[in-house]
């Protein structure tokens, strides 16, 4: 039977065990002391790192847990996860809503608790893809951007002791709107960060998370559909359990204003082909190299009929927003590398000033309330707040391709 966390622990991190572990048992201590008893809610917490956190964080045994999610059948799923494992520890007071949490009705549970001790924010679109047209964009900034000004609006009226927001290694030196809206929120919760503590984490790719090419890959050969990915982008690949680990020590012993991320090494990056490749050997398939996405899909019309030879379509990108490889921090930002076994973290981060914040607040809501604007629009704008915002375009998206 195949086992997935075996194989992303042989084939892909190539780690035994969380490269976190020893972090973790380090801090073991404080870690109970900041968490141990307090009332914590979760954003975004169905999703592949949300509930990681979630995982991550139980064994330190807080005395509430609220969980909310736009995804109601997600939601069902974390809870009969989280009670079918076992010796997982769950709170007397566990409660999941399904819920926006820009929503009048998150607002007005989030005033009923008069707040939470540890709030962590896991909503966000996370799809390169996302940048396909206007319409995609404008969902993409206000969830990752205007929407978390408001939520960290209510934050302030009821401060946390700790609030964590996931950014992405997309965000340093971006080059898609989405990298860039998350750079941009990692200015909007530090601008906060005078009202109560602010972290963040960027952070690899989390291998077969929700919607990822990896997950999709197990998805076609389940249908026995032919698989295709990028033969020229490398990534770097946590585990779906590191990926927790790494948020909750972020939000946890990070400092006010700090962005961890993990000690990857270039030689740890792999291609997605290679992952295909590996995962398609694992169910005992031979691999059927096919010129094009139209022949791939035709030659696996043998897979019904017993071949083991399974098609698949290996090509350059060539999509808007694609990076050959990703980086962690740039060269302006301070990073301290010996804090932590695994961990690095950017120190001392500046408060972007509050008025540039708001002005570009502005100029995007007037946009978006424009009959029409366009993508080029966007990107000016969000190039004038980050002028090292080098948007890749090629009039391309992901979803002309299989």
């Amino acid at each position: 039977m195949f086992d997935l966390n075996q194989f992303i622990s042989k084939e892909i991190t190539k780690r035994s065990q969380s490269m976190f572990l020893t972090d973790i048992e380090a801090n073991a201590s404080e870690l109970k002391q900041k968490i141990e008893g307090k009332i914590l809610l979760v954003i975004g917490g169905a999703g592949s790192i949300g509930s990681s956190f979630i995982q991550a964080i139980l064994p330190f045994k807080p005395s509430m847990l609220v969980v909310a999610d736009t995804n109601e059948n997600a939601l069902a799923e974390l809870t009969r996860d989280l009670r079918s494992t076992s010796n997982m520890f769950i709170p007397k007071d566990y409660i999941t809503y399904p819920m926006d949490f820009a929503s009048g009705t998150f607002e007005k549970m989030f005033r009923s608790h008069k707040g939470f001790d540890i709030v962590a924010n896991f909503s966000a679109h996370k799809h390169v893809r996302s940048e396909k047209d206007i319409y995609s964009i404008e969902a993409l900034i206000k969830n990752n951007v205007l929407h978390a000004k408001k939520l960290l609006d209510l934050l302030a009226e009821f401060p946390p002791e700790e609030y964590f927001c996931v950014s992405t290694d997309k965000a340093a030196n971006p080059v898609n709107i989405m990298g860039a809206s998350k750079r941009i929120m990692e200015d909007v919760i530090f601008s906060y960060s005078d009202r109560f503590p602010v972290k963040t984490a960027r952070f690899a790719n989390v291998a077969f998370s929700n919607g990822s090419l990896p997950a999709g890959f197990l998805a076609r050969i389940s249908k026995l559909q032919p698989l295709s990915a990028p033969s020229d982008v490398k990534r770097y690949f946590v585990s779906p359990e590191e990926s927790g680990q790494i948020c909750m020590l972020a939000c946890m012993l990070g400092n006010n204003r700090e962005i961890f991320f993990p000690k990857l090494s270039d030689a740890q990056m792999m291609s997605f082909d290679t992952i295909a490749v590996r995962l398609l050997q694992q169910h005992g398939f031979r691999v059927l190299e096919c010129g094009s996405d139209e022949e791939a899909v035709e030659k696996a019309l043998e897979l019904k009929n017993g071949s083991d030879m399974y098609p698949v379509h290996f090509s350059c990108s060539d999509t808007s927003g694609e990076k050959p490889s990703e980086e962690f921090f740039t060269d302006d930002e301070m990073v301290d590398m010996d804090r932590f076994e695994a961990l690095g973290v950017i120190a001392v981060k500046e408060i972007a000033e509050k008025e540039r914040i708001e002005r570009l607040f502005a100029e995007l809501g007037d946009e978006f309330d424009k009959e029409e604007t366009t993508k080029q629009r966007i990107v000016g704008i969000m190039k004038s707040y980050l002028p090292n915002f080098e948007h890749i375009e090629t009039g391309k998206s992901l979803d002309s391709k299989m």
